[in-house]
């Protein structure tokens, strides 16, 4: 029997982004039939994830936690790592966690899509326009490294300079990027891609954050039925890395 997948991802009041998480697992769930894949949060719904982790580790005998995640942070070495490591304890596993979904080359192409969407809806961007990158953030610095990483190949991607913004645990915020890239004066817009996997409490900031544009988050428009492939891809290279591993 395969590792039981324990997608787990922050949580959220927003129903979009709560429809866009059942969506990227139901995705998923129809690319591998044969998997058992489980839904788990780390904060704001239910289940908790170390309550799934168990069941499923006492139901199939091993377990992956795929953090669906953008980057590294306290959900990922806290939350997630206590849960591993409490049904490891147990006796029940093994259990292991998976890296969370970013960097991911995959990824940097679905920016790139978010951005010439978001260029098709208002025109074509000038030279002149500001690109900045929006992510959650994190206080723990490989958070931060991973961002900067997306952020470099998405301006190999795009041909020009995107800057990392955070909005919390790391600098520059969100609002700080947008009035910096105003500075100067120069910029006719401020275009923030959301390197924000879904609809909710984040994405609400940076809408507010006084940007010209903003991209529909990684998972895509909040109306879309069905998940981003990619998006799917980058959680079944996680699985399969953490079953090989």
């Amino acid at each position: 029997m395969s590792a039981v997948l324990v997608g787990t991802s922050h949580g959220t009041d927003d129903p979009a982004g709560q429809a866009a998480v059942r969506a990227l697992l139901d995705g998923v769930r129809a690319a591998r039939p044969e998997l058992d894949v489980r839904e788990a949060f780390v904060d704001v719904q239910q289940p908790e994830v170390g309550e799934v982790l168990a069941a499923a580790a006492d139901d199939a005998g091993s377990a992956v936690v795929v953090p669906l995640l953008l980057s590294t942070g306290y959900h990922v070495r806290h939350d997630i790592a206590q849960a591993v490591a409490a049904v490891n304890g147990s006796g029940a596993g093994p259990a292991v966690a998976a890296e969370p979904l970013g960097p991911h080359p995959l990824l940097v192409d679905i920016l790139a899509d978010r951005y010439a969407a978001a260029e098709a809806a208002h025109g074509p961007f000038r030279s002149d326009d500001a690109v900045v990158l929006a992510a959650a953030g994190s206080s723990v610095a490989a958070a931060a490294t991973a961002v900067e990483e997306v952020a470099s190949a998405l301006a190999q991607r795009l041909g020009r300079p995107v800057t990392p913004s955070y909005g919390a645990g790391a600098e520059p915020r969100v609002p700080a990027a947008v009035t910096a890239a105003r500075a100067g004066g120069a910029t006719a817009r401020v275009i923030v891609v959301s390197y924000l996997l879904a609809p909710g409490y984040f994405l609400d900031r940076v809408l507010e954050a006084g940007a010209d544009i903003v991209t529909d988050p990684v998972s895509g428009p909040a109306r879309a039925e069905k998940a981003d492939p990619r998006l799917v891809q980058v959680v079944l290279d996680r699985y399969d890395a953490a079953v090989s591993s």
